[in-house]
């Protein structure tokens, strides 16, 4: 038999279509360990851990087959509970595989001392971003009649003075005390000859 009439004859065709239908049953069933082994389309939705406790994490994403590792605590913030959760990742929402684990932050158990820079003679331009870098905040300023216009003259924190070096929480509000620059040097000479006036000399005789 010729190769070209063997290439034509049924029992070839027969050996292609079975090749192909065999090729067709491994790549099916390929694809479908594939799919098996990776989970594919099985995923879990993120669930929201925000401001839950370490403990209430644990128990919600074991019920969803998934889980968490605990990185660090976070400076506290006051609109989060103590111990809570501040950040996660995956974000809520996300779509991950089952036994993922999601990584959290949790809130710090309360704000931390940090030590009173001394803004004295600073003008207020000065003060607050240095107050806001250490976390704290600008509270009620207060003007005195004083040469130095918006110059720090005081630092007060509930109504009592306070120096460099002392210690407050983060977050707290600090009073400052400026001077209006009202006060002028004609003034101070007005005061100075009202008090030791000059005395009148003698008429010559």
């Amino acid at each position: 038999m010729s190769l070209r009439k063997y290439l034509t004859s049924r029992v070839f065709l027969v050996q292609v279509f079975l090749a192909v239908l065999i090729i067709a049953v491994l790549g099916f069933l390929f694809m479908h360990w594939l799919t098996f082994t990776t989970d594919h389309g099985n995923e879990i939705t993120v669930p929201n851990l925000s401001k839950l406790t370490e403990e209430q994490v644990e128990e919600k994403l074991d019920e969803l087959d998934l889980d968490y590792v605990l990185l660090d605590s976070v400076n506290y913030k006051s609109d989060y509970p103590k111990f809570s959760v501040v950040q996660q990742d995956p974000l809520p929402g996300a779509k991950v595989k089952v036994g993922r684990k999601v990584y959290i932050k949790i809130n710090s158990s309360g704000f931390s001392s940090v030590k009173i820079p001394d803004l004295i003679n600073k003008t207020y331009r000065e003060a607050v971003p240095t107050l806001k870098a250490l976390g704290l905040e600008e509270g009620t300023i207060t003007y005195v009649p004083n040469l130095g216009k918006d110059m720090v003259l005081e630092m007060r924190f509930q109504g009592r003075n306070i120096k460099p070096g002392d210690k407050v929480l983060k977050s707290s509000k600090i009073d400052l005390v400026l001077g209006d620059g009202k006060a002028s040097y004609e003034e101070d000479l007005g005061t100075d000859e009202s008090a030791n006036p000059t005395e009148e000399l003698p008429n010559e005789q």
